[in-house]
């Protein structure tokens, strides 16, 4: 059920917002602001496990981060398009209804074709969500003050802000845990032959703790995420978003 929420993460597939922003969504849930998922697919085109399945890994993902709720928007993976008058109108409705204050979204540049699309699809439809005249039978006007984007699974981002997030790793340990279908080499799904993918390959999860890993080093942490501006941003927001003392 989607309420109102401080801060919104949005992925393209479930998992996405945890491979990429699992570590900040976790440390300013802690610190109390509330946090909501919209997950823009199923994933239901991927090479392992089910629509079902993954769906219930990211429902305990999303126990795991302390996120307020989660959904589904339904739309379709493989062929995510902010060209699409309906999808963006799923987006505006989704911001309209939660009403937040920042918005993360994947990263424009992103190599994988979905979460590149899933990033532009957010990026307009937070700012169409502004519009009132547009789509208006979708709710009351309102817009975000601060979208920041997060790396994709083999993407490195040139940095706004690095967070620390090193106090709330093992949440992202965990939350990344809950997706067997994807990350497990060993498991296997009820009729599912379950191949061996990137993402199932025994380095895949060490690669990206790697990562956030090289991130902390740059600020002098053990852990950290990188996140981009993808828009003007306002220091005000930075220090609203992550100024609690977390």
């Amino acid at each position: 059920m989607v309420s109102a929420c401080d801060v919104l993460a949005v992925g393209a597939h479930p998992d996405d917002v945890e491979l990429g922003c699992g570590g900040v969504l976790a440390r300013v849930a802690a610190a109390g602001r509330t946090v909501g998922v919209a997950d823009l697919t199923a994933g239901e085109a991927g090479s392992r496990g089910d629509a079902s399945t993954r769906s219930g890994e990211a429902a305990a993902a999303a126990k795991a981060l302390g996120v307020a709720w989660r959904v589904c928007l339904g739309l379709p993976d493989g062929g995510l398009s902010a060209g699409q008058d309906e999808q963006l109108e799923a987006v505006v409705t989704l911001v309209r209804a939660c009403r937040p204050r920042v918005v993360l979204l994947p990263d424009d540049g992103d190599p994988h074709p979905d979460h590149a699309a899933a990033g532009v699809l957010a990026v307009r439809g937070a700012f169409l969500a502004g519009v009132s005249r547009w789509a208006p039978e979708a709710g009351a006007a309102h817009r975000p003050s601060a979208l920041l984007s997060f790396a994709g699974p083999r993407q490195v981002l040139q940095p706004t802000l690095v967070v620390d997030v090193s106090a709330v790793y093992e949440a992202k340990r965990g939350a990344l845990a809950a997706y067997r279908s994807q990350f497990d080499p060993d498991w296997t799904g009820p009729g599912d032959s379950a191949p061996q993918t990137h993402l199932s390959s025994p380095f895949f999860l060490a690669a990206i703790e790697g990562r956030d890993r090289a991130a902390g080093n740059l600020v002098g942490c053990e852990t950290a995420e990188v996140l981009r501006a993808a828009q003007t941003l306002a220091a005000d927001e930075v220090v609203w978003l992550l100024g609690n003392g977390c």
